[in-house]
């Protein structure tokens, strides 16, 4: 037996006891073996070079929506929905967090998936499975939709592994010996719960995949008719990076002639500068994807179903709050990334609009005005008086970073930015009822808590309290 099997073995054991299926132990074994022969997953840029212009979804002739209406029987829309929302202070799928109008990210997705009449799955978490389906269980409409089709599946977990004799991680609590594998796991995840046969056995050849947390996203019937009227295998959204965008993954073409995704994990730290050029790489990946789903069954087929995506190295530690703990690595694949293995595969750059990402409380505070609207499909959009430009929100970390405390200081809802340009608050500053803010507005208090009276009319800089003089 080589070195190497002696080192996977005990990998392939937990995988086994972890009731792991054969193919997701012959993909793990495919990124152990990238680490043992000591790759990085790192794209120089000497391998690579900018992408070319692409296609312009807003230049699509408008008889694709023909194609796109006869295509939709056909589609399911898929959604990334394994996050808990941390970052932002919750304990539960990101997902269920309300938006707008007492909706949350699912509602508005479950709308959509009903007012199209196409088919539903999010690929779970564990952790986000029974609340998320209980959600949905509001959709009766749902079920009839996706008749004998389940409502979701779950991704996979994979084992840390130690950096320094890249051996199994341990710890007294095993779950944190384990790790999602990134969301190129949906590829892998389709087959091994058995819905990428049962999707096409049921007719369905079209997938548009996007994250949960995504509010641009949505089927478009135009792009739709692009994809099914040119039988492309594999199809990206794509938009133009802006300076906001410079620290994200990037499109690029590979010297043999390929079209890839290199994430910020991917680039070399001497490389950086060259990364976030915007004008090098003029676009950045949306995490919206078309996948032509008899084309994946054929390259799974082909590929002996290890698709051996690029391989995302990342250096962690076991217990991600203990700093001080072992150092591990947790191989990731990106959806993505899966450009690259696609003959033919192509990518289409999109408005803006269709990457309208909540992150952060700020953009929370910024969708729930009413610079946005929401239609009776769930869609989220900015007001037509907005012109394309969302408002600009800056908010005081120390006081509106959870999304408790976003609620704690705007009691009574968001303030009007219909017309605000710039919103900027610093310091323990409470909303009252009706506000209204106009053009650029800088909010700012050092003497403590205070409150912005009811129906106020914000412009301008404004220190709290106000002077009597």
């Amino acid at each position: 037996m080589s070195d190497l099997e002696l080192r996977f073995a005990p990998f392939a054991q937990r995988l086994q006891q972890d009731q792991a299926s054969d193919l997701v132990i012959q993909n793990f074994r495919a990124a152990y073996e990238h680490l043992y022969h000591g790759e990085t997953g790192l794209l120089s840029e000497a391998e690579i070079q900018p992408a070319e212009q692409q296609p312009d979804a807003e230049k699509l002739p408008e008889a694709l929506k023909t194609w796109g209406q006869d295509a939709l029987p056909h589609t399911v829309q898929i959604r990334l929905n394994g996050g808990l929302g941390t970052s932002m202070g919750l304990q539960k799928a990101k997902s269920l967090l309300q938006v707008k109008e007492g909706l949350s990210f699912l509602d508005m997705i479950a709308r959509q998936s009903v007012g199209l009449r196409i088919p539903l799955l999010l690929m779970n978490s564990f952790a986000t499975q029974a609340d998320s389906l209980r959600l949905l269980e509001r959709y009766p409409a749902l079920q009839e939709i996706n008749k004998s089709l389940p409502m979701d599946f779950l991704q996979h977990r994979i084992p840390k592994i130690r950096r320094d004799d890249l051996s199994p991680a341990e710890h007294t609590d095993a779950e944190l010996t384990w790790c999602p594998p990134g969301h190129g796991d949906i590829y892998l995840a389709l087959v091994t719960s058995g819905l990428l046969d049962a999707l096409l056995e049921a007719d369905i050849r079209y997938a548009f995949v996007a994250n949960a947390d995504n509010l641009g996203a949505s089927v478009d019937l135009q792009i739709l008719g692009h994809f099914a009227k040119h039988d492309i295998p594999f199809l990206m959204e794509v938009a133009d990076r802006t300076e906001s965008d410079r620290k994200g993954g990037h499109l690029a073409r590979h010297n043999d002639g390929h079209l890839l995704l290199r994430e910020s994990a991917q680039c070399p730290p001497e490389e950086e500068q060259a990364f976030q050029d915007t004008e090098r790489y003029r676009y950045f990946n949306t995490n919206n994807i078309w996948i032509n789903l008899k084309h994946l069954q054929d390259t799974l087929q082909q590929r002996q179903g290890v698709l051996d995506l690029p391989m995302i190295r990342n250096a962690k530690t076991v217990d991600p709050r203990d700093p001080h703990s072992t150092p591990v690595y947790q191989l990731e694949t990106a959806m993505g990334t899966a450009i690259s293995i696609f003959p033919n595969a192509q990518a289409l750059r999109v408005p803006r609009s269709r990457f309208a990402p909540v992150k952060t409380t700020q953009d929370l505070l910024a969708v729930r005005s009413d610079a946005y609207t929401l239609d009776e499909l769930g869609r989220i959009a900015l007001h037509p008086q907005r012109d394309h430009i969302p408002p600009t929100i800056q908010l005081d970390g120390h006081h509106y970073k959870l999304v408790d405390a976003l609620d704690h200081h705007f009691p009574e809802g968001p303030p009007s930015l219909l017309h605000c340009d710039r919103l900027t608050v610093q310091g323990d500053i409470t909303f009252g009822r009706d506000v209204v803010c106009k053009g650029e507005v800088k909010l700012s208090t050092t003497a403590g808590p205070q409150k912005v009276p009811d129906q106020a009319e914000l412009t301008g800089e404004i220190e709290l309290p106000l002077s009597n003089n």
